[in-house]
């Protein structure tokens, strides 16, 4: 009996039965990055992130649950089980990869230096010598901020938020920082407080350290959720709720 048992047990997990019901998905987001995350007045969670969250738990029929918490601590909190996957603008690379799965692109964006209008700066070593250049840290920015500058008489200043990097820039305590094109575009530089800044040279290109796209960052065991979120990822592409979402936000093709 005791056999028996066991191979009706392994025969249902050979066949998926026994896999988890993800009747509840919780994503883990940073709402600091403003159009993809980031809080309405009334506090609500808004962005280009959380609409394609709540329309891959509409697909997968589960329920949403967004749970906040600082971008440089996402994988940890991630591996210690706080939420189940993250959905906050996150990029994939080789080095995230060693920690986490990752579900197919969700969209891809350039990033550039961002400067004061006028002052000439170029994303090169010589050009920022003796300058202060802001990152949010935990990020692909920083990353290559540290890797290309870093210990070249450059300072690089990571900030736990990137609010907290604009509003130096802002200031004056910073002299550029690197910052996502759609994102600085959009959350800055249209705004009244970045008029007087710009993109300082063309985009910066690491595919190593910057990744090739963002997508949804999983626990490796979770390989059953990973396939439920690139289904529900891929019937939304077919159906047009992509790019229905995506015009909402953007006037370009932000997936590729």
């Amino acid at each position: 009996m005791k056999k028996l048992v066991i191979s009706v047990a392994l025969a249902l997990a050979s066949t998926g039965v026994m896999a988890k019901e993800w009747n509840v998905v919780r994503f883990g987001v940073d709402a600091n990055y403003a159009p993809f995350e980031s809080k309405a007045a009334d506090g609500k969670l808004v962005g280009f992130d959380i609409d394609l969250g709540n329309a891959i738990c509409e697909k997968i029929k589960a329920k949403c649950v967004w749970v906040e918490n600082d971008f440089d601590g996402m994988i940890p909190a991630l591996k210690a089980k706080k939420f189940d996957a993250i959905l906050s603008s996150l990029s994939v690379t080789d080095k995230r990869k060693e920690q986490i799965a990752f579900s197919d692109k969700l969209f891809n964006t350039p990033v550039r230096l961002v400067a004061r209008k006028g002052s000439s700066l170029q994303p090169t070593v010589e050009s920022l010598k003796g300058k202060r250049i802001g990152v949010q840290q935990g990020t692909v920015m920083e990353s290559f901020a540290k890797a290309h500058w870093g210990g070249k008489g450059v300072t690089v200043v990571p900030y736990q938020n990137n609010d907290l990097v604009l509003a130096d820039l802002v200031s004056g305590r910073l002299d550029g920082s690197v910052q996502e094109v759609v994102l600085a575009d959009t959350a800055f530089l249209k705004t009244a407080q970045g008029r007087n800044f710009g993109f300082a040279g063309g985009n910066l290109n690491d595919v190593k350290i910057l990744g090739v796209g963002t997508a949804v960052g999983l626990r490796k065991e979770d390989n059953d959720l990973r396939l439920l979120i690139n289904k529900a990822i891929a019937d939304m592409h077919k159906d047009g709720t992509y790019q229905r979402l995506s015009k909402k936000y953007f006037s370009f093709d932000i997936y590729h």
